[in-house]
């Protein structure tokens, strides 16, 4: 496997630039903004993304020579040329392993794919717990079973994402990430079940309730691939092991301190995180129900103080943006992503999401930190075809 330049070093942009043609058609798919339901997934329980209007962009067409060709905006230098007969995993680092994983897990399934020239483009914030890496990997996805007519049914293509993901980079993410961004709608919040992706598109109208969801990327880089997540997901494993259990989803809340007497004292606090996640998705999805999205904003709060002193994967910086924004007024606060920093969100009233951004960015200034990034997150689209 080799990286090719381009004929005379020129910095070329266009597809037509990069390639020598015109592209087959664009697709897109979205990062993601978990609500509720953290690091549940992996252990078969309940989530409540929604998809973000930022997206990874794809343009492609096929190729009858069995190369795979990327060129990345953010990435920027050469074409990265790829044999996809030779594809394995481990095999292709950085960026490029997350499209080139896509493919090989469709060759890997069985499915007659070869190879594309591909463009990619993304404004959807690396390393912000958003799930930029999953919204490339459907995008690819989305491109790929129009381009060679597979007829995949979404959560298909999901799982297919997931598993470049986990086999071909290396990151033993859950399905979440990828099934928000093949499947999300718009106004809505995706109600995932994880063990047998039953979902249902729970209603989640902001403006209407007077209310916004801010982002407040703490710019704190996460890297799920470092071993720190991976060590979580073999705890909560073996926790569920020793009780006896498929995975943790199959504990409710009424056996919880039966079985926490149970497990090893390191043990004990992954678990009831767990449980209490999936009872916290519940009521959330009852809040939403209900019309009361204001009740999910106590939802979120807890949710935080889990993954704070539970699962303790929050840092300085992303408690410092909870605390400014409950002081601030919002109606809840909470780390959203896989933590080690990345992303807050925070349920606001619509006429006071100016302030509390004021306030979280002042409390970041006199803490010494760099300030954060905004944004306010809208229910969008998952991934579709654009051209």
């Amino acid at each position: 496997m080799s990286t090719s330049t381009d004929a005379g070093g020129r910095s070329m942009s266009t597809f037509a630039e990069l390639h020598g043609r015109t592209p087959e058609g664009e697709w897109a798919a979205p990062g993601r903004v978990n609500l509720i339901g953290e690091h549940t997934d992996y252990n078969l329980g309940f989530v409540l993304p929604i998809a973000l209007p930022q997206t990874v962009r794809v343009q492609a067409a096929r190729r009858t020579d069995g190369l795979l060709r990327l060129w990345s905006a953010q990435g920027g230098g050469p074409v990265t040329e790829l044999r996809v007969a030779e594809l394995a995993p481990g095999a292709v680092p950085g960026w490029a392993g997350y499209p080139a994983g896509v493919v090989w897990a469709l060759r890997d399934a069985g499915h007659p794919v070869g190879g594309a020239d591909i463009r990619l483009d993304s404004d959807v914030p690396g390393g912000a717990g958003l799930s930029s890496s999953a919204a490339l990997e459907c995008a690819v996805a989305a491109a790929y079973d129009d381009l060679y007519r597979l007829g995949l049914p979404a959560p298909e293509l999901a799982l297919l994402a997931q598993r470049a993901e986990n086999a071909f980079v290396g990151v033993p993410c859950g399905i979440m990430d990828q099934m928000a961004s093949m499947c999300c709608r718009p106004g809505a919040a995706l109600f995932l079940d994880s063990r047998d992706l039953a979902t249902r598109h729970v209603p989640f109208d902001l403006a209407g309730a007077g209310l916004a969801l801010l982002v407040l990327d703490t710019r704190v880089k996460h890297d799920l691939g470092d071993g720190a997540y991976a060590a979580l997901r073999a705890g909560c494993e073996k926790a569920a092991a020793l009780l006896g259990l498929p995975a943790l989803r199959s504990l409710d809340a009424a056996g919880l301190p039966a079985a926490l007497a149970q497990l090893p004292d390191d043990l004990r606090p992954l678990v009831r995180h767990v449980v209490t996640e999936n009872a916290r998705v519940e009521a959330a999805v009852a809040a939403l129900d209900a019309g009361d999205l204001a009740a999910l904003g106590p939802v979120l709060t807890a949710g935080h103080a889990s993954l704070r002193d539970d699962y303790r994967v929050s840092c300085p910086e992303t408690d410092l943006a909870v605390e400014a924004a409950l002081a601030a007024g919002a109606h809840g606060a909470r780390m959203t992503g896989g933590g080690f920093g990345g992303s807050v969100i925070a349920l606001v009233d619509a006429t006071a999401a100016d302030r509390v951004v004021a306030a979280v960015t002042a409390a970041f200034r006199a803490a010494g930190h760099a300030e954060p990034r905004t944004l306010t997150a809208v229910p969008a689209e998952g991934a579709r075809r654009l051209a």
